[in-house]
């Protein structure tokens, strides 16, 4: 969990009020500067609630990931693209869970180049158990309600989207979660791609 800093102001707030004076307009540096702090801060709670289970959040997420698959295995490189990630950040990410057995290598037999990671059966069992934690702590966005959680995802949505992330599908509408389940239910039955 983040240090509390229990400031008598709001820096970030006071930071616009000056940039105003100085620059003009502050209403996106304030916006962005929220978001990089709301990040921190959200990442220190997921990897202080994963710790008891020797994870970060980005290793639980390569977990997820891979007992999303159908077969409980993922080539490095699909695993890179849907975790949105460099490359060389899912082979430091799946060394460390190789090295804690939740995860192994294999040759991807449909590419004699490529690996496969699969999940093992005690990567499941700490997916899951990490799961109820972060599900019971609403992945430390407990003090909001379903519909605020619905509108920042919307709302960040818009600028993944714009940023070129993903290509809206048909099906989704005004910013809903259908097209990532659409995506899962696809990889599931092992007939579409990330």
């Amino acid at each position: 969990m983040a240090k509390r800093l229990d400031l008598p102001f709001d820096p970030i707030a006071r930071a616009a009020q000056i940039w105003e004076e100085k620059f003009g307009p502050a209403d996106a540096m304030a916006a962005v500067t929220s978001i990089m702090r709301a990040q921190q801060l959200l990442l220190a709670e997921l990897d202080g609630l994963l710790r008891p289970y020797a994870l970060t959040f980005a290793r639980y997420e390569a977990l997820i990931l891979l007992t999303f698959s159908r077969r409980g295995s993922l080539p490095l490189r699909v695993m890179g693209e849907r975790l949105m990630v460099h490359p060389t950040s899912v082979t430091n990410t799946i060394d460390r869970l190789e090295e804690q057995g939740m995860v192994v290598r294999r040759p991807n037999p449909r590419d004699g180049r490529g690996t496969l990671a699969e999940i093992t059966g005690l990567g499941r069992e700490v997916a899951e158990r990490a799961t109820g934690d972060l599900m019971a702590a609403r992945f430390g966005m407990g003090g909001h309600g379903a519909g605020e959680l619905g509108q920042v995802f919307t709302l960040l949505r818009g600028l993944r989207l714009e940023a070129g992330d993903f290509v809206p599908e048909p099906d989704t509408v005004d910013g809903a979660v259908g097209g990532t389940a659409a995506a899962h239910d696809r990889d599931r039955a092992g007939t579409g791609s990330p």
